[in-house]
Parts: C-alpha cells; structure tokens; sequence
C-alpha cells in the first residue's frame, strides 16, 4: 500500500477528523481539511486540535517518506489567526533536516484565502520497525 493512502486509510483518529493526506513528495506533503460543526470550540471558531491534528498529518507523510515507522516525538505549533465554520485547511510540511534518526521539519496551516492560520515545528524519531507502505504516492 502507497503511503498516502495508508495514512488516509490506517490513521483513523485524522480520517474520523475529515483530515486527507492529499500530496506527498520527496520532503513536502499537504493535507487537507474542511471546518465543520464537528470542528468548533465553544467560542465558535475551529478547535486548535483540529488545526493541529491536520498539521500533524501532513508531518507524518514527510517523515514516513523512508523504510522505517517514524514517530513525532515533539511539536510546536503557534496559532496566529481563527479557523471559521466553512474554512478550507490546507497543511503544508516541508522537510528542514532530513536526519537519518531525527528528521525536522517546518508547517504552515492556510485558509483557502491563503490566510495563515498556524505554523508548527515537528521533530520525529525513526524506529527500527520496518514500514509496510510500499511507496510515496
């Protein structure tokens, strides 16, 4: 199985979430989400969980991009503007330093309107455990 679409179809927290892999290449990946009811906080605007679950998965695409499982280990992520009911997320990892055990990399989360909505960084670990996605794309 590709390993975009065993991230769309194994990471079931994000495919519950409406979160969709939708590019991935060598060092870059985009994931994508649609705001709904669903996504709301209680002040009405798009949960920073959300924001930071569809970020997360578009950073699991790039660092998975090897032969081995990679895991983020840790993450930061800055929330500069809202997410509204409607909004059409869009996660864009590039790869900062392809380490061969500790890859970093750099997200940015926009709106449809290019709006940037969050940035986050994310360091992963590669584990020894064999991947079973047989390619990128």
């Amino acid at each position: 199985m590709m390993l975009i679409d065993r991230l769309n179809n194994d990471d079931r927290f994000a495919r519950t979430s409406g979160a969709q892999v939708t590019e991935v290449g060598e060092g870059y990946a985009r994931a994508e989400l649609t705001v709904g009811e669903v996504h709301l906080n209680a002040a009405g605007v798009c949960q920073g969980g959300a924001i930071y679950t569809l970020a997360d998965l578009s950073f699991a695409a790039v660092t998975n991009n090897c032969e081995n499982v990679t895991l983020g280990i840790s993450n930061t992520i800055t929330f500069l503007n809202s997410a509204h009911l409607g909004d059409r997320l869009t996660a864009v990892c590039i790869s900062t330093h392809d380490h061969h055990r500790l890859p970093y990399c750099d997200i940015k989360v926009t709106n449809q309107d290019g709006l940037l909505i969050a940035v986050m960084t994310g360091l992963a670990y590669r584990t020894s455990r064999k991947s079973t996605a047989t390619g990128i794309v």
